[in-house]
């Protein structure tokens, strides 16, 4: 059976060990990262609904690589949206910036009424590349 280790990026412990989750898993060579939102510094929601969605991707990026992986890795996205129809042109733009070409991972967006003051959360599972 393979263990779980606890992962956090540089910096933003605080924030998970006040909540009492960890920013991700890894477990043998797969990576179960916890919801990401695009706060700021001091843990407020940026305001901007695009920088949010930046944020967000770069709070998962300092994740995924202090589990020693990265986007190409990613095998399932999860997101969560306050309105889907309103932000779905933001989130493609910084998407697309994040996954650059096939294969893409898959994908599931999901439409909710509230993200604890953010319009926007993104959940991911990666492979680690080079461990079993």
């Amino acid at each position: 059976m393979a263990t779980r280790e606890a992962i956090f990026p540089p910096g933003r412990h605080a924030l998970y060990a006040k909540h009492g989750y960890s920013a991700a898993i890894r477990s043998g060579d797969l990576v179960f990262v916890s919801g990401q939102v695009g706060s700021r510094e001091d843990g407020n929601p940026e305001p901007d609904f695009e920088r949010q969605v930046q944020r967000a991707f770069d709070n998962l990026q300092a994740t995924l690589e202090a589990a020693g992986c990265g986007f190409d890795d990613i095998l399932d996205v999860t997101t969560f949206h306050t309105a889907p129809e309103a932000q779905f042109e933001a989130v493609m733009k910084v998407k697309s910036q994040a996954f650059r070409g096939p294969p893409y991972p898959s994908w599931t967006a999901v439409g909710v009424t509230w993200l604890a003051g953010f319009d926007f959360e993104i959940k991911v599972i990666a492979r680690i590349p080079g461990r079993t």
